[in-house]
């Protein structure tokens, strides 16, 4: 059996990753394709713990290096009980987030060494990254915009990185293009303030041009 297609959403929160990975999986079960979604961190009853103690852990400061070393160990429980399975079974897998994400936070926001980062991320995930990785980009200050609407709306808390200034998003945001500069046959950048529907579109011609070849 041919392995399934690995792909993951990145970007800023409320770019419409979530959005995004749904619209997708619907033309991929429409199409007869087997699917698997899930998120990182997250994704298994290990990583949703994780998830819950690095995104809203309040009690005390999370150091960086903790905070990376968790979602590392998310990660590594996702790919080896999760997302490794499904590709051998021949299932497309969208992940929401992968390694690019704590590249794009820890690396480039945080500044956490850069070299200690791509040997963590070869321990981690072993040689195994996606096929296509889609980057929602967003500028920031759209991103707060919507932030705020959504909270409004909700009345629910932000997470720990929702939190965080201007100043630490707008490095995010810089990494993610940065790396999407150094894995060109990889990332497909695109304009997160396009309408949800022609982004869709976008997206589904590029999973079936990736599909052919």
């Amino acid at each position: 059996m041919k392995p399934g297609l690995f792909i993951t959403f990145e970007g800023a929160d409320k770019a419409g990753k979530s959005t995004q990975i749904l619209q997708l999986e619907k033309r991929l079960l429409a199409s007869g394709r087997p699917v698997l979604r899930t998120r990182e961190p997250g994704g298994t009853p290990l990583g949703e713990e994780l998830r819950n103690l690095v995104m809203q852990c309040r009690k005390e400061r999370i150091a960086d290096e903790t905070e990376l070393l968790l979602f590392a160990a998310s990660r590594a429980q996702l790919l080896r009980e999760t997302i490794w399975p499904a590709l051998q079974e021949g299932k497309t897998v969208l992940c929401d987030r992968f390694a690019d994400s704590t590249t794009a936070y820890q690396g480039y926001a945080r500044g956490m060494d850069m070299d200690f980062l791509e040997r963590l991320h070869g321990f981690t995930v072993d040689n195994r990254w996606p096929d296509l990785t889609f980057l929602l980009d967003l500028p920031v200050e759209e991103g707060f915009r919507r932030l705020r609407q959504v909270l409004q709306e909700t009345a629910a808390p932000g997470d720990r990185f929702e939190e965080e200034g201007r100043l630490f998003h707008q490095r995010v945001r810089e990494g993610f293009l940065q790396v999407a500069r150094k894995f060109p046959g990889r990332f497909v950048v695109l304009d997160a303030m396009r309408p949800a529907d022609e982004l869709s579109q976008e997206i589904w011609a590029c999973v079936e041009r990736r599909w052919k070849a």
